[in-house]
């Protein structure tokens, strides 16, 4: 005698197996319009890879990803001395000039004061030549430490200038190298330019050593950026063209 459904007087299980209640398609359902597979999705016009963030090391293999230039090559470490090398020799050179000029105007004026003697003038006379040349001596003083101060202008602004608005000096323009914001890849502005050259002559106060710490420091960096302190500070880096 069967206990079943009333109304299945044949006693059968309903086909397929489905029980009385039961939602079809038991087990686990495709939700409508979802996809099968596994994996994470994909980026939008980027297969297989993820964007990357301004200022990304290509694996650590003198590469950079900078934002508006793309993938470049980050520069050596022996073209950036090569460079600061060629703009030291012809600032020198220019202070050489300069400062042999300036002594001999100041061997010329002490020549001078020796030619006033008391016998050659008489003691009014010499006191007064004394006092011509004594004056002329420190204008050529003056006139000496002045052109000093104004080739060290020059050189600021040669060096700030230059980076600020071209990105690079004469040096690093003969090396194919320039300096761009990191942020953006555009040329360092009037504070970065300037950040990146009073940093290194702060060092210099300090008998040069602090300069010279600067410019070797992009050797202490594992970033693979080869940024020096000057270069972190400013949010710079250096890249060959």
């Amino acid at each position: 005698m069967s206990f079943g459904d009333p109304n299945n007087p044949y006693g059968q299980q309903p086909q397929g197996g489905q029980q009385p209640g039961q939602q079809p398609g038991y087990g686990y359902p495709q939700q409508p319009g979802q996809q099968p597979g596994y994996g994470y999705p994909q980026q939008p016009g980027q297969p297989g890879a993820y964007p990357q963030a301004p200022g990304t090391v290509q694996a650590n293999n003198g590469y950079i990803s900078l934002h508006g230039l793309g993938t470049v090559q980050v520069a050596s470490m022996g073209r950036r001395l090569g460079a600061r090398l060629i703009d030291g020799v012809a600032i020198t050179v220019v202070y050489y000039i300069l400062a042999a000029i300036g002594l001999a105007g100041v061997v010329g004026a002490g020549t001078t004061i020796d030619d006033c003697t008391s016998e050659t003038y008489g003691t009014a006379a010499y006191q007064s030549c004394v006092d011509d040349q004594a004056a002329a001596l420190g204008g050529v003083f003056a006139a000496f430490f002045g052109v000093i101060f104004l080739l060290f202008i020059a050189t600021m602004l040669y060096e700030w200038l230059m980076i600020a608005f071209v990105g690079a000096t004469l040096g690093k323009m003969a090396l194919g190298l320039k300096v761009v914001k990191e942020n953006t890849g555009g040329k360092p502005g009037l504070g970065g330019g300037f950040i990146r050259w009073i940093i290194p002559m702060v060092g210099s106060l300090v008998c040069g050593i602090g300069a010279l710490l600067v410019y070797l420091s992009p050797f202490f960096d594992s970033t693979g950026k080869t940024q020096g302190w000057h270069d972190r500070a400013a949010g710079t880096v250096v890249i060959k063209k």
